[in-house]
C-alpha cells in the first residue's frame, strides 16, 4: 500500500497531516492501513504549522486531520468513524462490527475508554521522572487497564475476536495499538512492565498478534526514533523541575 507521494506531482484524494510519533496520528493511519485505502501523508511542524492545517483545522490547529476530496476531517475519533462510513460500501475492513449494532456500541464505548480514562491515567507515567513519582504512576494505572483486559475476556467468549483478536481488527484496535510503541518504550525506561503477560495475558498475547500484522508495521514509527524523542522530553522536563 502506497502511503505516501502523488503521483507526478499531482494531489492525492485521501491525505492525512500528522506528525510521525503521535498516537493520534498512528490511530488513523493503522486505521488506513487496516482499511487498505491508500493516502498521502504529510509530516507537520508543530512549531511553524503550514497552510493547509491551519486552514483544515482552524479550531483547534492539531493534528491528525484527514483530507478526502479536498473536505477535511478533523479529531482521530470522528476520522475513524468517517473511515469506516465512507467505505462501508467498498471491499474493505469494517473498522467496526457491522453485523450487530451491540457490538458496534460496545466497540465505541472501549475506543473512547481508551481515548478518555486510559491515556489520561497512562500519560501520569509517561510524564513521570522520579523513582517515585513513576512507582504511584503505575499503581494508578493497572487499575484503568484491568477493565480492558476483562472486556477482552467477556467480549471474545473464546470465539468472538475482539481487540484485533481475530481477523477483526476495528476501531477499540485502532485506538488501543496507537500507543503499543510508546507503551513499550516507557515501559523500558521506567522498568516496568504494562502489559505484564501474568496480569493481563489476553492483552499481552494480543499485542504480540497485532504488532506482526504486515499492515500494521509499515505504519509504526520506530521504537529506536520515539526512545531517543522521549529521553529528549524527559531531559527538559527534569530540567524544567530543577529550575523550578
Amino acid at each position: 500500500m502506497a502511503t505516501a507521494g502523488g503521483a507526478g506531482g499531482e494531489r492525492a484524494e485521501l491525505q492525512v497531516l500528522g506528525t510521525w510519533s503521535s498516537p493520534w496520528v498512528i490511530r488513523v493511519r493503522v486505521a488506513l492501513a487496516l482499511k487498505g485505502l491508500r493516502y498521502e501523508y504529510a509530516e507537520e511542524d508543530l512549531a511553524n504549522k503550514s497552510d493547509l492545517l491551519l486552514r483544515s483545522n482552524p479550531v483547534h490547529k492539531k493534528v491528525p486531520v484527514l483530507i478526502h476530496g479536498g473536505r477535511p476531517v478533523c479529531e482521530s475519533l470522528v476520522i475513524l468513524q468517517y473511515i469506516d462510513e465512507a467505505w462501508a460500501g467498498v471491499e474493505t475492513t469494517p473498522l467496526l462490527p457491522s453485523d450487530d449494532p451491540h457490538d458496534r456500541a460496545a466497540a465505541r464505548f472501549w475506543a473512547t475508554y481508551v481515548n478518555d480514562t486510559f491515556f489520561p491515567s497512562w500519560r501520569a507515567l509517561f510524564k513521570s521522572t522520579t523513582d517515585e513519582q513513576r512507582a504511584t504512576a503505575f499503581e494508578s494505572v493497572v487499575p484503568v487497564v484491568e477493565p480492558l483486559e476483562r472486556a477482552f475476556r467477556e467480549c471474545s467468549k473464546g470465539k468472538k475476536p475482539f481487540f484485533g483478536a481475530g481477523r477483526r481488527r476495528g476501531s477499540s484496535t485502532s485506538c488501543s495499538a496507537a500507543i503499543l510503541v510508546w507503551i513499550k518504550v516507557v515501559d523500558e525506561v521506567t522498568g516496568v512492565t504494562l502489559l505484564d503477560e501474568a496480569r493481563f495475558p489476553g492483552l499481552a498475547a494480543w499485542a504480540e498478534r497485532f504488532m506482526a500484522v504486515d499492515a500494521v508495521r509499515e505504519v509504526m514509527p520506530d521504537s529506536d526514533k520515539v526512545m531517543e524523542q522521549y529521553k529528549g522530553f524527559l531531559t527538559k522536563w527534569i530540567a524544567s523541575a530543577d529550575r523550578s
